[in-house]
């Protein structure tokens, strides 16, 4: 059995995580701060964009590994493995942009990330129940 397209996806957004992981450090780094964020707004934001990620980005991937065990098709894999990182892309830069605010790009990522995921649920909840 073969994973590649949650493997490639996987990878993208582990690419994706260390690029806000790598933010986090910097600001960090620079305000000389070893844990948290001292106050600071943009490192609040920061940490946050790091965060958000980690939080929604694991449960998507697991929910697509699934799927594509059961046999999703490859095409359905992949529109939903593009939209999950253009949706976390959107909501890093609508993060930053919004300064922490409301901002297109920050909605549009938590939306379409959600749709991912539910999409995702319920075509694994369906396969689960046609092989019970």
């Amino acid at each position: 059995m073969s994973i590649e397209v949650t493997a490639l996806y996987a990878g993208l957004c582990a690419l994706l995580v260390m690029a806000l992981a790598f933010r986090v450090v910097a600001f960090r780094r620079g305000k000389k701060v070893g844990l948290g964020t001292g106050g600071d707004k943009q490192g609040e934001i920061a940490v946050r964009v790091h965060a958000n990620a980690v939080e929604y980005i694991p449960l998507a991937l697991i929910l697509m590994l699934i799927a594509e065990i059961n046999g999703l098709s490859h095409l359905w894999l992949h529109c939903l493995g593009g939209a999950l990182v253009l949706a976390r892309l959107l909501h890093a830069i609508g993060l930053v942009a919004g300064n922490g605010g409301y901002h297109p790009g920050r909605f549009i990522g938590t939306a379409a990330t959600w749709l991912v995921i539910i999409i995702l649920a319920v075509i694994d909840i369906v396969a689960a129940l046609q092989a019970a």
